[in-house]
């Protein structure tokens, strides 16, 4: 895993989802329009509600990125939802020395979302698809089709990413929770 110094140095640099957004206003709409679709049920909604750990989600990205644009205003529509979801963003090209410590299957692949504890701590990497994105993308291009990286995803398969997002979100809170490190540090 990435050293905790590592991960809080590039989170002091990085940027909030509005400067995120701001810094290539040709591109944001895209990302404004998935955020304007996504919504979070009461369900989801009440889970988030429960965190009370504070998560540290760096978010290594890409305004350009297709996978981002689908993906990204979910992940900033969850950590909305809780002020202990403290998320931050990078560029992965101009963060070029942290992105180059998380590749996933050897190569800079973006969204990769780091999940840190409260002190900075890595507890999850997670990305740059979930798995109903993979089956999504699997079903349409592996045969005679293509899909293009701008096409909206299908409404069933963004609920099915939005929940494993979501699922991700819920899995590292409980390690938070659970963490004797932290329980003895907060006394619970």
């Amino acid at each position: 895993m990435i050293d905790r110094a590592v991960i809080e140095a590039a989170f002091s640099q990085a940027k909030s989802y509005d400067q995120y957004l701001a810094s290539d206003p040709a591109r944001a709409p895209g990302w404004v329009d998935v955020w304007n679709r996504t919504t979070l049920d009461e369900s989801q909604q009440a889970m988030l509600g429960t965190f009370s750990r504070t998560m540290h989600v760096l978010v290594v990205s890409g305004m350009w990125c297709g996978d981002c644009v689908q993906q990204g205003p979910m992940l900033a529509r969850i950590a909305a939802a809780n002020p202990a979801i403290v998320m931050r963003w990078v560029d992965r090209d101009e963060a070029a020395d942290f992105s180059a410590r998380i590749k996933l299957c050897g190569g800079g692949r973006v969204p990769v979302v780091v999940f840190a504890s409260e002190e900075f701590e890595a507890c999850s990497i997670h990305g740059d698809r979930t798995l109903s994105r993979y089956r999504g993308l699997a079903r349409r291009q592996l045969g005679a089709s293509c899909e293009l990286p701008w096409v909206q995803i299908p409404a069933d398969e963004s609920a099915m990413v939005l929940q494993e997002w979501l699922n991700e979100f819920e899995r590292v809170q409980w390690m938070l929770r659970l963490s004797p490190k932290l329980r003895q540090k907060h006394g619970d």
